[in-house]
């Protein structure tokens, strides 16, 4: 079967809009479960869960240190808490109050960030989180999640919902293609490998799967056997899957919306070295912060299309012969 036979790829909603969803049925089947949000409710769509239990609802203003504070306090006491707002608010504001509220303590308490990423457009650098997994994974404890659709957050936010220990996931504001089946079963810390490959393997995450799928996509017309692993749980990293596809292929390709130099690609390569050394791509955000513009601008300047992976992709190959 070829990769377009497999994936579709029709535009589903976007990973912020199903965390709300996720909420909602939470509420509905634990009335532990409660929610902090920084005046963004609109966007992170917590105002889902709000106008539905809104005796278990906090709006925190836009105070997100606040906000951390309170939901630790709440998760300590045996609720059920997530706190949300934009990545690059809860972690960069928030981040004493991660480390020592939460992380320090091993609070249980479910971090959302949404618009993660270069991709939420016109609000500009100031909003982007480029850095968030970076800062995710150095807090000590914290599980960290980071889903590629719509089926992947909803199940995950409701399984981070009963993991031990306090949980960050990364969420994003664009519609994002849907890879996964209703009903697909996700294991937090289990990659999903969705296509297997001869020559060349993605490991990617995010934003970025429905783009190796499609870069898959543009090299099997050329010959080429590129495989693709989702890694939609950063932190603990799966790494026997990894190890598995440096075996098998010898060539491994990181995507990743985000700083290259501090990201997902980071893990991989410390997993790879401890486990199969291999030829090695990273393809992200470079060493400096995007510009303000319409999300499918930014994506194309900054290089996170499928046709711009297939580039990384073929000189990864050429390294390898």
């Amino acid at each position: 079967m070829s990769v377009k036979e497999k994936f579709e790829l029709k535009m589903g909603a976007a990973t912020r809009e199903a965390f709300g969803k996720a909420l909602v049925e939470l509420g509905r089947e634990d009335s532990n479960v409660v929610v902090c949000d920084a005046d963004l409710s609109k966007s992170t769509f917590t105002h889902l869960f709000g106008k539905e239990f809104p005796k278990r609802f906090f709006s925190c203003g836009i105070a997100e240190a606040d906000m951390i504070s309170i939901g630790a306090g709440l998760a300590s006491s045996g609720k059920i808490a997530f706190v949300a707002s934009f990545s690059a608010f809860v972690l960069n504001k928030g981040f004493e109050q991660l480390r020592v509220n939460v992380a320090y303590a091993q609070v249980p308490l479910r971090v959302v960030g949404t618009h993660s990423g270069i991709s939420i457009g016109e609000d500009g650098p100031s909003q982007m989180s480029v850095e968030d997994i970076s800062l995710a994974c150095s807090l000590a404890g914290f599980t960290v999640l980071s889903p590629a659709d719509e089926v992947a957050t909803f199940a995950l936010v409701k399984a981070a919902a009963y993991h031990p220990g306090p949980v960050f996931i990364r969420a994003g504001r664009l519609k994002v293609p849907v890879i996964y089946t209703a009903g697909q079963k996700f294991e937090i810390g289990k990659a999903n490998t969705l296509i297997e490959g001869k020559d060349l393997t993605f490991i990617t995450t995010g934003l970025l799967v429905a783009e190796s799928i499609r870069a898959a996509e543009i090299l099997e017309a050329e010959g080429i056997s590129a495989g693709v692993i989702d890694i939609h749980t950063i932190k603990p990293l799966d790494k026997a899957a990894i190890a598995a596809a440096a075996r098998s292929t010898g060539c491994l390709v990181v995507a990743e919306e985000h700083f290259t130099d501090s990201g997902l690609g980071v893990k991989v390569a410390q997993a790879v070295c401890e486990t199969h050394p291999c030829i090695m791509e990273f393809h992200g955000i470079g060493n400096y912060y995007a510009e303000s513009g319409t999300p499918e601008d930014l994506l194309t300047k900054y290089k996170m299309t499928a046709k711009d992976l297939a580039v990384t992709a073929r000189k990864a190959l050429a390294r390898k012969k």
